[in-house]
């Protein structure tokens, strides 16, 4: 990829983007993955697909909090930008932008929320979350699976997507056992 050129107002937009998609972190920040494919590949083409997947992928299978990706983002869009110290900029931008509204608003609604748990309202509001999150869940996992290639007619690929996916749903079986499952179907070159 070439070096892009980002000037002030594109890492303010930068930063405002990830400000933005904090408060619709329904269901931990891999749900909004979409909208940053969005912004950053198609919209800016900051990053190409194969960096977005790359910086996911790369993050999930790092120890430590799932939102690391946000800011391994920051980092390759800065490093497309220049060099390291644009790309420390670019990490800290995101990983602030995507943490710092969400744990301010998370802190006060906790404490309000426990105060009044009992309340109907309150409770509804928690069940009706659920669709909302498992949806923008399987948008993300379509974003991931459709960038490297998957096309519906790749289906072994799909047909083990969708048996993990009702084996976790249905049973207790460790999910550990289903990607050592999916990693030697994959060696064997089944899928």
């Amino acid at each position: 990829m070439n070096p892009i050129v980002l000037q002030t107002p594109d890492w303010f937009s930068l930063f405002a983007h990830y400000l933005s998609l904090s408060l619709l972190c329904v269901g931990g920040a891999i749900a909004t993955a979409p909208d940053m494919h969005r912004f950053l590949v198609q919209e800016k083409a900051w990053l190409t697909d194969p960096q977005f997947s790359a910086s996911i992928a790369i993050a999930q299978a790092a120890p430590g909090p799932n939102v690391l990706f946000t800011a391994l983002m920051g980092w390759n869009v800065g490093l497309n930008a220049g060099g390291l110290w644009t790309a420390a900029l670019g990490m800290v931008l995101c990983l602030g932008g995507i943490m710092l509204p969400s744990s301010i608003l998370v802190y006060f609604t906790a404490q309000w929320s426990h105060r009044n748990r009992d309340l109907r309202a309150i409770r509804a509001f928690k069940q009706g979350l659920a669709p909302l999150v498992v949806a923008l869940l399987i948008a993300t996992g379509w974003i991931l699976a459709t960038s490297h290639g998957y096309a519906l007619s790749n289906w072994p690929a799909w047909a083990v997507a969708i048996v993990s996916t009702l084996i976790v749903w249905r049973t207790r079986i460790h999910l550990l056992w289903l990607l050592g499952a999916g990693a030697v179907l994959g060696w064997m070159g089944w899928v």
